[in-house]
């Protein structure tokens, strides 16, 4: 596997750690809906949370959630209306971003809420 792959899967893994700690329930990871991947999808009382996993090891090249791009967004939404409306679910959707970047100290995790769309 690839450095970055690695990196890739060690950022989720501390997100889905991020967010158990914090209160979360981890519904699904990684879910496919045609051409999107939703890293993880997490609830917390009525809110169901799309959680968008960005690692780098580094920032010379911009934060992590600057490479959410719009396209990637409007997939993702696509996604999690055909996951809520094939689940029957009455939620609140709202949709984060943890950007997470490595360093000499070890991970730095920031966790955006309510990041690109809201509905």
């Amino acid at each position: 596997m690839a450095d970055h792959n690695k990196l890739g899967k060690l950022g989720e893994e501390e997100a889905v750690h991020f967010l158990l700690k914090n209160g979360y329930q981890i519904i699904e990871r990684n879910y496919r809906y045609q051409r999107a991947e939703v890293d993880i999808l997490a609830k917390k009382g009525d809110v169901l949370a799309v959680v968008e996993v960005k690692t780098r090891s580094s920032t010379d090249f911009g934060n992590p959630q600057d490479f959410v791009k719009p396209k990637q967004i409007q997939r993702l939404v696509t996604a999690v209306d055909a996951y809520v409306t094939s689940n029957n679910l009455d939620v609140e959707v709202r949709f984060d971003i943890i950007a997470i970047v490595s360093s000499k100290k070890g991970l730095e995790l920031e966790h955006l809420e309510d990041a690109f769309y809201h509905f």
